[in-house]
């Protein structure tokens, strides 16, 4: 059982990484759970003037309740982590981003004279995918097969040779930085769709649009969780742990 000071001083991002059903509190709220998940609770109402009591009270009503089973992705070995997120949300990014691109440049012909936010949109939509295509790529050939390397030499009680980066906290670094310019540029994709609500005018692939955008940017906050508040500080520690 967790104490007062433990819950007041305990990071946002501990508590999603604890209990995934937390997380759409967080996201009412417009707290960043994923890139910025290294604050308290507290620090976070502080800085959006928001009643940190009754935040909390919110959580802990998810926190008791049992409700649907929850993924506990905390126990999973790290070698299977990195391989879901590589297969899930890696895939699922791939998937998304053509049929998106296709999606946005429509409305900007059809729609753009009427609604300028769109080019905007647009633009802020293509860099993301640039950088996302280049970010996942570098996961997948040089930091997961790291992770798997060191879960492999743990189960064998072998030593593990120092990569060519390193330490494994040095790709790490560049990935959670790269983690933060995608929450920033979808904060803006946010606010320039209203949260994702469509115009008065907005025809069927309008709509349909926006609600992708929604479900990308809801699976990014996953993906970058997973990463940021899991699988990264787990593989620092199994790093030490063999040296």
């Amino acid at each position: 059982m967790e104490t007062l000071q433990e819950k007041t001083q305990k990071e946002i991002g501990q508590y999603v990484a604890d209990d995934f059903r937390t997380a759409a509190i967080f996201s009412k709220y417009k707290i960043d759970f994923c890139c910025n998940g290294n604050r308290t609770v507290e620090e976070a109402c502080d800085k959006k003037d928001i009643d940190y009591n009754h935040l909390m009270a919110e959580i802990n009503q998810v926190l008791n309740s049992k409700g649907a089973e929850t993924i506990d992705y905390k126990s999973w070995p790290l070698d299977l982590l990195a391989e879901y997120i590589e297969k899930k949300h890696h895939r699922y990014v791939e998937e998304k981003i053509p049929v998106l691109s296709q999606f946005l440049n429509k409305l900007c012909r059809v729609h753009g004279e009427r609604h300028p936010e769109l080019f905007k949109i647009n633009e802020l939509f293509t860099a993301s995918a640039g950088e996302l295509t280049s970010h996942m790529k570098k996961e997948e050939l040089i930091l997961f097969p790291f992770v798997k390397r060191m879960v492999n030499a743990r189960l064998k009680s072998e030593a593990i040779q120092s990569p060519q980066f390193g330490t494994v906290e040095n790709p790490i670094a560049m990935m959670m930085e790269e983690h933060d310019a995608e929450g920033d540029r979808f904060r803006e994709i946010d606010e320039l769709t209203n949260n994702y609500t469509p115009p008065a005018d907005a025809c069927n692939t309008y709509k349909v649009t926006f609600a992708m955008l929604d479900e990308f940017e809801k699976d990014l906050h996953l993906h970058i969780h997973l990463e940021n508040n899991i699988l990264f500080p787990e593989a620092i520690k199994l790093e030490q742990q063999l040296r």
